[in-house]
């Protein structure tokens, strides 16, 4: 017979899901994973994944498996506007297994983590999609369409995570306010290359009139590419360029804006299409009152000039489930009480992350203020590095303990 009741169900099965899954799996949870798009799949994102990452990776049961295929260690970090730029080292971590960051193809990081939730003991449900979420804490019912039938499954649990993402509502949110168009609302704009000149190991930030991007050498030798473009700015690069895509206005636009990128792509052939996603909505999400729990760029989304999404996402699941584990649950209260210690302990961490790529962003994105910060870059390259260190390269939110074993459970 089907399992209609779970300890927990959780919404999206990217890093921050299945991180989720795997670390209350393993500790003996009934987990229902559900993830409404098939895998593998490419996904617009920068793919960087910091040194701050590695151990939680190897603890998660995919360290080998990720050291095997990343790409080659990011060491040093290169500010590029115009035809200039400055280059400085990035700091090492302290551990000696994993002192610097790689890059690894989305499509690749979550099936890894996807197939260790499944092993752990998480039910996945994929493709399925959810079409609604009734209840209170301590009593949700949450209804279910999977793509392969046309009709509803409806799953019981006390407790709902949310790591769905960023793109669009959870559906118990439909209905609030959304925020009205803006000239400065962000969209992003992500591709691979093969054949480029970029060299391995260097990790450039793109400071534009209008946007700001990267660009890295991940797994297999490609190059990725990505960047976000300001409404107004994409608007008037499509109005010049009437009838092509976005994504080849985009990358024409890049080569023009950035001697670098222009120099890196000379030679180098696009592997597959552009993607693109937004409007971005940087800023918290997460409040202490919350009754599902949000985990990810659900709880708080930080503008990925600084390549800390994916930290926010494994971190701020490990943070949740480890509290999830040590919680009561016979205490009628223990969601509540869950809620508000996650929510302190997430801003605590996240939010000068979030400050700080905020500002960055800004800076990187108004010609008025990236000149001046080129060129004290250029007196002071060593501003690149204390910025990725105060950045969350380094250390992570998240401690590494052992997982509570079942009840009546052998070690």
């Amino acid at each position: 017979m089907e399992l209609t009741h779970f300890d927990a169900v959780i919404v999206g099965a990217g890093p921050a899901g299945s991180t989720a899954a795997i670390l209350l799996a393993r500790a003996g949870w009934s987990v229902a994973l559900v993830e409404k798009q098939a895998f593998p799949r490419r996904k617009v994102c920068g793919e960087c994944i910091a040194a701050s990452n590695l151990p939680l990776l190897e603890a998660l049961g995919i360290g080998a498996e990720f050291a095997g295929a990343a790409g080659p260690e990011l060491r040093q970090v290169e500010l590029l506007r115009g035809d200039q730029s400055v280059r400085a080292d990035l700091p090492s971590a302290a551990d000696p297994r994993h002192r610097w960051g790689r890059a690894l193809g989305r499509e690749t990081l979550d099936t890894l983590l996807l197939d260790q939730a499944r092993k752990s003991g998480a039910h996945v449900l994929q493709p399925c999609r959810v079409h609604s979420i009734d209840g209170v804490a301590g009593d949700w019912q949450c209804h279910l369409h999977a793509h392969d039938n046309c009709g509803l499954q409806t799953l019981s649990t006390p407790l709902v995570i949310d790591a769905h993402g960023s793109w669009e509502a959870l559906h118990v949110e439909h209905g609030r306010s959304r925020t009205p168009r803006s000239r400065s609302d962000l969209f992003a704009f992500k591709a691979n290359f093969l054949g480029s000149t970029l060299a391995p190991g260097v990790l450039p930030v793109l400071a534009l009139d209008g946007g700001y991007g990267g660009i890295v050498v991940a797994d297999r030798g490609v190059t990725t590419l990505a960047c976000c473009v300001r409404r107004d700015r994409l608007e008037s690069l499509r109005e010049a360029a009437p009838g092509e895509r976005a994504g080849s206005v985009v990358e024409a636009w890049l080569k023009r804006e950035c001697a670098g990128v222009a120099t890196a792509l000379a030679g180098a052939t696009r592997d597959g299409p552009w993607l693109s996603a937004g409007p971005l909505a940087p800023g918290i999400r997460l409040q202490a009152g919350d009754a599902i729990l949000r985990i990810g760029n659900a709880a708080g989304e930080a503008h990925p000039i600084i390549g800390e999404g994916m930290s926010m996402a494994l971190q701020s699941a490990w943070m949740l489930s480890t509290l999830l584990l040590a919680a009561d649950r016979w205490d009628v209260l223990w969601q509540s009480k869950v809620a508000r210690l996650y929510a302190g302990q997430w801003r605590r961490q996240f939010a000068p992350r979030m400050r700080l790529a905020a500002t960055f962003a800004q800076l990187a994105m108004r010609p008025i203020t990236s000149a001046p910060l080129l060129a004290l870059t250029r007196a002071w390259p060593g501003l690149l590095t204390h910025g990725a260190r105060h950045g969350g390269k380094l250390k992570s939110a998240a401690r590494i303990d052992p997982i509570p074993l079942p009840v009546g459970a052998s070690p």
